[in-house]
């Protein structure tokens, strides 16, 4: 199981009232249900809502899950195996000008 440190931006830091934390985990999945497990408020943000219980998550599709500066899109998605010292970056949609 991989050790990882994740960092969340704009309104997912404020929901969480954390920056970053480091987290445990074998997939991205994983550190994204620890993540939710441990702050809830984060999941309606991060995951679509599913209508139908024990269905995979799956992630929002406004929402960017980068492993090393990758888009896990470009990935495996959330099945991407994670190794120790990777670090992922959870950023909501942003605008700006």
């Amino acid at each position: 199981m991989a050790e990882v440190k994740v960092k969340l931006f704009a309104n997912l830091r404020e929901a969480a009232g954390t920056p970053e934390l480091l987290l445990s985990g074998e997939k991205v999945i994983d550190i994204l249900l620890s993540l939710t497990d441990k702050y809830p408020a984060l999941k309606d943000l991060i995951f679509e809502k599913s209508d139908e219980k024990g269905e995979s998550p799956v992630l929002c599709g406004s929402i960017n899950v980068l492993v090393n500066g990758n888009n896990v899109r470009h990935l495996e998605e959330l099945e991407t195996v994670l190794r120790d010292s990777d670090e992922i970056g959870i950023l909501p949609p942003v605008s700006g000008g």
